[in-house]
């Protein structure tokens, strides 16, 4: 995660993130709102409000306006290795977050900081070799019942590479699968993950997403997402 990569797209992030996805017929918010909303939504069903809330690698701050909405009430941190990104994050959203820059390795907050951790299509940029090491760093700053959410892309799905390919920040991403993602999660403490796949339908069907619900184990749809619980003590 070299700040200098992200840093060269800082600027051009949002036009060049809405190009990749045009044949999806969608916005980068409607990719943006449908995670926090699938994040809202479990936590709703177990009766979770978290204080606490860390967006890891959360770059111009695209997930911030819909997760500032959903948790009213909760302290955010946006992180990022990217100096450049979070300046532009904090302009668009000024006194909404706190801002912190990292060095990609150790996450500077003490152990049980958050209640949350949420990771959006961070770690196809993460060398293999680093994942395992810095879901521990999520994993040690998360408190004892903590949920981490990480969605990805899924390499299974046709136009999701044709997006990956087509996006010029995307040009060193490494796709990871569900499975292999899961396992990095487990290796890395948390005991309980599962996956659920996501967006199977351009809007050009929207009116069939309402089916989706049935098909979260289907290995296909565009993104998907681990949901983990670090063990209570």
């Amino acid at each position: 995660m070299l700040q200098a990569e992200f840093d060269q797209f800082a600027q051009e992030y949002q036009q060049q993130h809405a190009a990749s996805i045009r044949l999806s017929g969608e916005t980068p918010d409607f990719f943006a709102q449908y995670k926090i909303d699938d994040v809202a939504a479990r936590l709703a069903r177990s009766g979770v409000k978290p204080r606490r809330i860390l967006d890891f690698g959360a770059g111009v701050g695209n997930s911030l306006g819909p997760m500032r909405a959903a948790f009213p009430d909760s302290e955010i941190t946006l992180l990022d290795p990217s100096s450049q990104s979070l300046d532009i994050a904090h302009k668009r959203f000024p006194g909404q977050a706190h801002f912190r820059h990292f060095d990609g390795e150790t996450i500077p907050y003490e152990d049980a900081s958050f209640d949350l951790a949420f990771a959006a299509c961070v770690f196809h940029h993460i060398p293999e070799n680093l994942h395992v090491g810095l879901i521990k760093e999520i994993e040690r700053v998360l408190a004892s019942g903590g949920s981490f959410f990480l969605f990805e892309h899924n390499p299974l799905n046709p136009l999701t590479t044709h997006a990956v390919r087509s996006c010029a920040f995307d040009e060193n991403a490494a796709l990871i699968n569900g499975r292999d993602m899961r396992a990095r999660v487990a290796a890395a403490g948390f005991s309980r993950a599962d996956i659920v796949y996501r967006i199977f339908f351009p809007r050009l069907f929207a009116r069939l997403r309402p089916f989706e619900r049935f098909l979260a184990t289907v290995p296909l749809g565009a993104q998907y997402f681990v949901h983990a619980v670090k063990p209570a003590v």
